[in-house]
């Protein structure tokens, strides 16, 4: 059994929690900018406008006031569903600073996964954003009897008793309120109490709660702004968030800003992040793969579009190299020219798309791919991957700006340890993993062992040096017919990087060969319609909606052949053995909407093999 651990200077912490940064911050540094709030004047100019320590840390302490009096208790739980924007970030700390706990729900929850994470948590309130969540919580109120309220943050919502939004609601309602209650509802939370409850996004099955403490929260965000320094420290640091802050990964960088100092910035969707980024000029962000990926993408076929697309290419070719040779000891003086000479190519379509001045990204959620991490690092751009489970309270491994190895997630941050079990399975122990699942000793048993080795469920391997590497997940491993053991993950990391798949799933298993099922993706194909004056012709596509339009080009030879160039490069990664041999071009997407995807865009792989059983089986005919 391999093992390896980093060693860690300080111990996890033994008295605390979470508002005690806030605190710090508005005391010590009052003028600081936390939070830049994007702001819309009835008779002004829109921008973003700045939210010092001293602001926030009054508005906070004004709203748990209002919690209190509204009859909230130490360890009540407080659900708060909303995409990502500031009033987020404010009701977090809130519901902390009264000793309650956060129950994120990812706003597009529907009615009934609502109704199970209100009745698993016992949830005394729920925060909504607007109507349309009221709406969902409002179809199972019958069965909750212990939600004694449901606010809401927007002011055009009909939730009953709401007079101009939750804020303002708690903050006059909190009025009598004295602060020594305030101070000591917050000083009674320590490190081993409950900070918030985070439900698996339940790609495997019923989601269940994870117990996070204020004490595994403060050992991540601790050992995180130190080894991420450079991102946090400089005088011009700052990022963008547009993850669901029901995304503990979100909820790390939030935390760690306010550690920090560092401004931050809401995008509370991804209809609007291209506009935000331009006008925020972030110098971090913090995305999912499929987000890096499609930023990928959309360059490539908008340089195809402009009749560039040959010279796109060229200049991503270089940027990969030169990365390698970095990681080589030596760049060629070939490669190093070439650079010079196409970088601007690059930077006119990349650095612009995220605002000019973002020197680091930071990737979690699944493998993000070696020549897309590359790309990224040759035009610039160092996106660093990390590896962690909502268990363990976000990263527990990651690369760092000192200690990079693409393809691998890094090594164990200081202070936690891994261990690859006989099986492949990786074990990681460390004072960030959850205490347990939520009234669920049983499933927490399963997971978690006495002596701290959580069971990831991942299949990896670690090298001399310590760096992880992640190879599949063990219930996913597929075992042909043939007895040949294949990680899906390879193949479809490399499958997605082609312009025109949207999303795909490797299938064989007790087949006799591998196979996939690819979903298409609509801008891209509407671009490469237009350029390959295919499917009809230009005018033919514009005509068609997007479900027309898939279902067309489910049946083109054209685009088969085109996917089938992704496949072929796809194949180079693996044996032959493991390469696909047949594929079927889906005539729809997985969406969220639709169930197939989690709000963390995780493809829900049992969901889509159940859906698609007879596309699978007419593969093997």
């Amino acid at each position: 059994m391999r093992e390896f651990s980093t060693p860690g200077t300080d111990l996890a912490p033994v008295t605390g929690n979470l508002t005690d940064d806030l605190a710090r911050q508005a005391e010590q540094a009052p003028d600081t900018v936390l939070v830049c709030r994007w702001h819309e004047p009835d008779d002004g100019t829109p921008g973003w406008r700045d939210v010092t320590a001293a602001e926030l840390w009054a508005e906070v302490r004004a709203v748990a006031r209002g919690l209190i009096a509204a009859g909230v208790e130490v360890g009540d739980r407080v659900a708060l569903m909303s995409r990502t924007r500031y009033e987020w970030t404010l009701l977090d700390y809130a519901i902390w600073c009264c000793g309650a706990v956060t129950v994120p729900v990812y706003e597009s929850s529907s009615a009934e996964q609502v109704h199970t994470i209100l009745t698993d948590s016992g949830a005394v309130a729920i925060i909504v954003e607007h109507a349309l969540h009221a709406g969902r919580v409002a179809e199972q109120r019958e069965g909750l009897a212990q939600l004694r309220h449901v606010w809401s943050i927007d002011t055009d919502t009909e939730v009953p008793g709401d007079s101009g939004g939750v804020v303002r609601e708690l903050c006059i309602l909190g009025a009598e309120v004295d602060d020594p209650v305030v101070d000591e509802r917050r000083a009674s939370i320590g490190p081993d109490d409950v900070a918030s409850l985070i439900y698996t996004s339940g790609t495997t099955g019923r989601p269940k709660g994870c117990m996070l403490t204020h004490g595994a929260f403060l050992a991540e965000v601790d050992v995180t702004t130190r080894e991420l320094a450079e991102l946090f420290e400089p005088d011009d640091a700052r990022t963008l968030l547009f993850l669901p802050l029901a995304h503990v990964l979100a909820r790390i960088v939030q935390i760690g800003c306010v550690r920090t100092g560092t401004p931050l910035a809401h995008s509370a969707g991804f209809a609007r992040i291209g506009e935000d980024l331009r006008s925020f000029e972030p110098t971090f962000v913090l995305g999912v793969p499929r987000v890096f990926e499609r930023l990928f993408n959309a360059a490539s076929q908008q340089a195809t579009a402009d009749g560039r697309g040959r010279l796109f290419d060229r200049a991503a070719e270089v940027a990969i190299a030169y990365s390698r040779g970095l990681d080589a000891g030596r760049v060629p003086v070939r490669v190093r020219a070439q650079r010079a000479a196409l970088g601007r190519v690059l930077e006119q379509r990349m650095h612009g798309a995220l605002g000019g001045r973002c020197r680091w990204a930071v990737s979690g959620g699944a493998p993000l791919g070696e020549r897309l991490t590359h790309f990224y690092r040759g035009l610039g751009l160092t996106v660093l991957e990390g590896y962690g489970l909502t268990e363990t309270t976000a990263s527990i491994c990651s690369n760092v700006p000192d200690a990079l190895k693409i393809g691998t997630v890094g090594r164990p941050l200081p202070g936690a340890a891994v261990r690859v079990a006989d099986d492949g399975e990786l074990l990681f122990r460390g004072p960030q993993v959850f205490s347990g699942y939520w009234q669920d000793p049983e499933a927490t048993a399963e997971v978690l062992e006495r002596d701290g080795w959580l069971h990831s469920g991942d299949i990896g391997e670690v090298d001399d040096e310590g760096f992880v590497r992640i190879t599949g997940r063990k219930k996913e491993i597929i075992v042909t017919a043939g007895g040949k053991n294949v990680a899906p993950g390879v193949l479809e990391e490399r499958l997605r990087t082609h312009p025109l798949i949207d999303q795909c799933v490797v299938v064989g298993d007790g087949q006799p060969y591998v196979a996939a099922l690819i979903t298409l993706d609509v801008e891209a194909l509407r671009l490469w319609a237009g350029e390959h004056d295919a499917l009809g012709g230009g005018t033919r596509v514009k005509d068609l909606d997007d479900d027309e339009l898939l279902a067309l080009a489910s049946r083109d030879t054209a685009v088969r052949a085109a996917v089938q160039t992704g496949v072929d490069a796809a194949n180079q990664a693996v044996s032959k053995a493991e390469a696909v041999r047949r594929f079927v071009v889906l005539p729809r997407r997985w969406t969220e909407d639709d169930g197939q995807l989690t709000p963390s865009l995780k493809l829900k792989r049992r969901v889509v093999l159940r859906e698609s059983h007879d596309e699978i089986e007419a593969l093997y005919v």
